[in-house]
């Protein structure tokens, strides 16, 4: 029964982020959504997240629908506004990209300026303020 919920609520967010691929805009409610299919990981810190289980599908789904300088940093915003709301566990969501081998092009933390974004070589990088004051 858990199984089947879990196939429905990853076809539910693989029809969201398709959806959100056809508008070209996000809204931090499709992050959220699939942010919150790590949930047991976030919020117990086991079991590690893998490539191919469906919190790791649903962070290569985040790296599709930023597909653009304006979703990159609103993706970032709501990343950053997820990291204050789960506080005592933000470091869990700062590893899911490295867990899933996931480059969002920006690093999940809160010392991160998501208004410092450009574009390098065809892809996109956000810089931690400190660095830019180097």
């Amino acid at each position: 029964m858990g199984s089947r919920k879990l196939m429905i609520g990853v076809t539910i967010m693989a029809l969201l982020s398709t959806a959100i691929l056809v508008s070209s805009t996000i809204e931090c409610s499709a992050v959220t959504a699939l942010v919150s299919t790590c949930y047991t990981f976030i919020t117990y810190g086991s079991p590690d997240p893998f490539p191919g289980s469906p919190c790791c599908n649903a962070m290569a789904n985040l790296k599709v629908i930023a597909d653009t300088i304006e979703n990159r940093r609103f993706a970032c915003r709501c990343l950053l506004g997820l990291i204050s709301t789960y506080n005592p566990n933000a470091y869990a969501i700062a590893t899911l990209p490295d867990f899933c081998q996931v480059s969002l092009g920006f690093n999940i933390d809160p010392n991160t300026d998501c208004n410092f974004c450009r574009a390098e070589e065809g892809r996109f990088e956000f810089w931690v303020e400190e660095n830019l004051n180097n």
